[in-house]
């Protein structure tokens, strides 16, 4: 089994920069989180473009979109900055027929070191050879269908819409 992981920036890969006192990006840090992790899934990491989720448009969710059903694999994780993951979840779950696709990202940068973005990253991994195929968002070692799922703002992580 072959996972595919989607990565479109977020908090997830932002990097500090301490003379501007500012975030930005370089490049990925899904491949150094994946040795330090030292995973051994046979891994095809994608980078489709860099960005804040909060930049995000339409055309980049349709993308997303394209990459996942264009993608060889039945497995896939997208990194993604949480302000608008549930948004591009809801562009992927009608579409997305026999995959397994799920969306991550990090409350924190990895590069900060007290991130969570190391353990999202395992556990989607995990939950993308583990669940059916659909759309799911990943955070915190839970999981939500991408139809049940919000970003409790208030409290600092994702919640369902609904109890089951």
């Amino acid at each position: 089994m072959s996972i595919r992981i989607i990565v479109t920036g977020g908090t997830f890969d932002k990097e500090y920069n301490e003379l501007q006192g500012s975030l930005f990006f370089r490049k990925s840090h899904v491949a150094e989180m994946l040795r330090l992790g030292r995973c051994r899934l046979a891994v095809k990491v994608q980078t489709l473009f860099m960005i804040d989720s909060l930049c995000m448009t339409a055309s980049h969710r349709k993308r997303v979109l394209a990459a996942c059903l264009a993608a060889p694999e039945r497995h896939i994780v997208v990194t993604h900055g949480t302000d608008t993951m549930v948004e591009t979840a809801r562009v992927l779950g009608p579409r997305i027929g026999d995959q397994t696709v799920v969306l991550t990202g990090a409350m924190v940068p990895y590069k900060f070191g007290s991130s969570d973005g190391l353990f999202n990253l395992g556990s989607s991994l995990s939950f993308a050879q583990s669940l059916p195929p659909g759309v799911y968002v990943a955070m915190n070692g839970r999981y939500f269908l991408w139809n049940n799922v919000r970003k409790d703002r208030r409290r600092g992580e994702f919640a369902a819409l609904s109890r089951p």
